[in-house]
């Protein structure tokens, strides 16, 4: 179904993403929220990460400063396993109908986690581009943030630099060490023409992989949470090892296998596998580093 205008899709190609609205039903987006809420609540039962993935890390991060009265779940990989309604705008949304428009008609789903920052946390997220850390033969791949909750300019929004997806793909290794961030110099330029991505639950940031991006910490009293699921076009093959293993990697969301694969030159380092739960901790644990 194509539901994008042709001045839309420019648009995406021009600045590297695009704002969708009512990028799902008012019963899915209730839906993503009880759920979520059920978990953070859950979570208060736990003073550190639990819950099992694929390849045994924990499903569910939590935010330095968690405690019982205060429950700040900061990250779930892979709602989709445990989840229906997450499975179902994964699979069946407005959302995904606009990434068709954009990358389709073949189109895979690599993978999805859930990044929630509460009010007043430090969790911030440093500039980056999707691509390094999820290397492809072609960048024909769109990161979907979807608006759990109203996204506000205090309560840690996205930040993106139009046209960066158009230039160059920056190291996230220094001195041998792999950080998840560019370097500062890179982030400043980055950030000194930066775009704040901003809507009520329910919008979606449509966004290319190679596009600049970060975040700053919450300084609001109210959550920031973002279902991100990564889609793919089926032509497009990984390089390296899903950083976020899941029983739904690979599957298509719209479209047939080509049978052919298609490839762009590009060179990048390729990523450090996480060792930890989620790149919040792995950016975190290097920021010494850059």
């Amino acid at each position: 179904m194509t539901i994008l205008t042709t001045a839309q899709r420019a648009s995406f190609d021009d600045v590297g993403y695009l704002m969708l609205d009512n990028a799902v039903t008012p019963g899915q987006l209730a839906q993503l929220r009880s759920d979520m809420a059920s978990w953070t609540n859950e979570s208060s039962l736990h003073d550190q990460a639990y819950g099992t993935t694929l390849d045994g890390r924990p499903r569910f991060d939590l935010q330095p400063g968690h405690c019982p009265d205060r429950p700040a779940l900061r990250r779930v990989q892979a709602p989709s396993e445990v989840s229906t309604a997450y499975l179902d705008v994964l699979t069946s949304s407005r959302m995904v109908d606009a990434v068709v428009d954009l990358i389709g008609p073949n189109v895979r789903h690599h993978h999805n986690k859930i990044n929630s920052k509460h009010p007043g946390s430090s969790t911030e997220v440093r500039w980056h581009q999707d691509f390094c850390f999820t290397p492809h033969t072609n960048a024909n791949l769109v990161t979907a943030l979807l608006f759990v909750d109203d996204v506000t300019a205090d309560n840690g929004p996205l930040e993106v630099a139009d046209g960066s997806h158009k230039g160059p793909l920056y190291s996230l290794w220094h001195d041998g060490v792999f950080t998840g961030a560019v370097a500062p110099a890179v982030e400043r330029a980055a950030q000194a023409t930066s775009k704040v991505c901003l809507g009520p639950a329910g919008t979606a940031c449509l966004m290319h992989t190679r596009l600049m991006h970060g975040s700053t910490p919450n300084q609001s009293s109210h959550p920031r949470t973002l279902f991100i699921a990564v889609y793919a076009a089926a032509d497009s093959v990984r390089c390296s090892r899903n950083p976020v293993p899941n029983e739904h990697d690979g599957l298509l969301v719209s479209g047939t296998e080509p049978g052919y694969v298609r490839s762009e030159p590009w060179q990048i380092e390729l990523p450090e596998y996480p060792r930890s739960v989620s790149f919040f901790a792995q950016q975190s644990d290097q920021e010494r580093n850059v």
